[in-house]
């Protein structure tokens, strides 16, 4: 899998997004994750990510066709897509965003990087997530819908 890029954390995802012109943040959560805890907000950078779902909600199952949704869902969003772009993908604690980075890499839909502290992060001592590590923790732009 040439275009699996492996793992970055978020600040590293950041620099990229900022730095390279057709890098996208593609977040593989939820709907009500989207809703309830909130999404990056790239819009100081121009950008918006890209919001597709990599299990279906309420049930869990991956979604049917993974990489074709990309593909629309890139193509919806007006950008640039010629399999040579960056694509960071973002879940709740870097394990979902794995398997989409992977499968989308198989797909040859672009340079595939999995953002591996994702939104929140991963559990501390006390079983909550959002206080060790993770997109909200880093200080990164992020808003509530």
């Amino acid at each position: 899998m040439t275009n699996y890029c492996g793992g970055i954390s978020c600040r590293e995802a950041w620099d990229k997004i900022s730095s390279e012109p057709t890098a996208s943040l593609v977040d593989v959560r939820t709907r009500a994750e989207w809703s309830f805890v909130g999404i990056a907000d790239l819009s100081s950078l121009g950008k918006a990510p890209v919001l597709v779902e990599w299990l279906d909600f309420p049930d869990a199952r991956p979604v049917a066709n993974f990489p074709g949704r990309l593909r629309k869902a890139l193509k919806d969003s007006n950008l640039t897509h010629d399999g040579s772009e960056s694509l960071l993908f973002l879940c709740r604690s870097g394990n979902r965003s794995d398997l989409a980075a992977r499968a989308s890499a198989e797909a040859g839909l672009g340079r595939c990087f999995n953002v591996v502290e994702g939104f929140e992060g991963g559990l501390d001592a006390s079983g909550h997530r959002g206080s060790l590590e993770g997109w909200k923790v880093q200080g990164l732009p992020w808003r509530q819908n």
